[in-house]
């Protein structure tokens, strides 16, 4: 063996040793247990997951708070049940732990529910090497487990014991119970307590600037609204449509194509997104309760009198979003003649998580935990690459971070995979930042 070689091979085994070393004797224990305990974390996993919780299967949904409730109650965890029947939903499991009176409080977010209904085929759990395949592995049941493996190796190392942490688990994220204030009422108050916020929803992974994959920080999610524009038109026979008869009418299905492609032309900004995705008119148009159906009824001869289209906003900040209704209104406002439309925007909404310093101040410290590991440091995603989320609703009232979860892809379909070894790697970036926020005074 060459001089040169032996030289290499010598810098290369000091690496790890440079990034232990930044690790106090507590911290390099937990990233022990978290390695000692991945089988368990994993068989947790997959219990989990094998148990269909689609967000409208109450019972489905309650059996997997059943697997996942013990969890935290024998951390020394008080579990409480807040049932949300009202709210046309199973509830949510709320796991609180009182430490030290001085430490600041941390908010661990997550949800017990899926949107993989009953009916899906996308049933079960099947590994493959260190891929995983199964509904909700990783959004969001993955995060749980690592939620878990985090708390169970801050017990370990003995950091748990005076921290103040609260797992908050909503069992209806994918599908929110109306109303939406009722649905969150208590997720909100929680947020009012707390000094950190964390999201274990799924880690962002997307190419970096050497174009190879990279993990990434997510401190801003956008709103979620629905909007939807009714419009009446003066009827009559087709040969009149848009001429000196039938009024000069254009009726309403011109209309709404007016409003929508003026939307399309005036409303783009930044982060913001506007999508239409139902649209129905003709001589009579009528949504459904649910409002995700058109019953339109018409025929090629006549004005339509009637026509209607919903559709989606996505925003990064509350002004954004005040702005971009009140020129929607503007563009409805303007009707072509013989119709007239109006617009309303759903109350049940989520609100935005706008990018802010204080969630800039969490990452840096992650990034902190991320130097000490001497994994790379992660950089800020893209909010418009993130959907709504249930943080959101604690945004005003505390700073936050999202992403805390494994890495994963495909979810919301029927190719949603995790990525096994992102657990642990996962679990060990939460328990030493989780440990070192729980020792900041507040």
């Amino acid at each position: 063996m060459t001089s040169r070689l032996l030289l290499a091979l010598s810098a290369l085994a000091l690496l790890p040793a440079a990034a232990d070393a930044a690790l106090s004797p507590a911290e390099q224990k937990m990233l022990a247990t978290v390695d000692s305990e991945q089988g368990r974390t994993v068989d947790f996993l997959q219990r989990i997951v094998d148990q269909n919780s689609g967000t409208m299967n109450i019972a489905g949904v309650q059996a997997v708070r059943a697997m996942v409730e013990p969890e935290f109650q024998q951390l020394g965890f008080k579990t409480e049940w807040m049932d949300m029947k009202d709210a046309g939903r199973a509830g949510h499991l709320v796991a609180r732990h009182v430490g030290s009176r001085s430490g600041k409080r941390l908010l661990l977010i997550a949800h017990l529910d899926t949107v993989f209904e009953l009916d899906s085929p996308f049933q079960r759990w099947e590994r493959q090497g260190d891929q995983a395949h199964g509904p909700g592995s990783g959004d969001d049941k993955g995060g749980i487990a690592v939620i878990v493996a985090a708390l169970r190796a801050m017990q370990a190392a003995g950091t748990l014991k005076n921290a103040n942490i609260t797992v908050f688990m909503t069992g209806d994220e994918e599908d929110a119970g109306s109303p939406v204030a009722l649905a969150r009422r208590d997720l909100i108050a929680e947020g009012k307590k707390a000094d950190v916020a964390l999201d274990f929803e799924d880690l962002a992974v997307d190419d970096g600037p050497d174009g190879k994959p990279a993990d990434f920080g997510s401190i801003a999610r956008r709103s979620a609204g629905s909007w939807t524009v009714t419009v009446t038109g003066q009827s009559g026979h087709s040969a009149g449509v848009g001429t000196g008869g039938q009024g000069g009418s254009f009726g309403a299905i011109y209309e709404l194509a007016r409003i929508i492609d003026t939307f399309r032309r005036e409303l783009p900004d930044d982060r913001l997104t506007y999508n239409v995705g139902l649209v129905g008119g003709g001589q009579s148009a009528k949504l459904d309760a649910g409002k995700i159906r058109v019953e339109a009824t018409g025929k090629t001869n006549i004005i339509a009198a009637t026509a209607v289209a919903r559709g989606d906003l996505r925003a990064l900040s509350e002004e954004q979003i005040v702005k971009t209704q009140a020129k929607m209104k503007a563009i409805v406002a303007q009707s072509l003649p013989g119709s007239k439309a109006a617009i309303s925007f759903d109350e049940d909404a989520y609100p935005p998580m706008p990018p802010t310093t204080g969630n800039r101040a969490i990452l840096a410290k992650l990034n902190g935990v991320n130097r000490d590991m001497g994994l790379p440091q992660m950089a800020e995603l893209d909010p418009s690459k993130r959907g709504a989320g249930d943080i959101s609703f604690v945004a005003k009232d505390v700073d936050g971070l999202v992403g805390m979860g494994p890495s994963s892809e495909g979810s919301h379909t029927p190719r949603e995979t995790v990525d096994i070894p992102s657990l642990s790697k996962q679990a060990k970036r939460s328990a030493i930042l989780m440990s070192r926020l729980a020792k900041e005074r507040r």
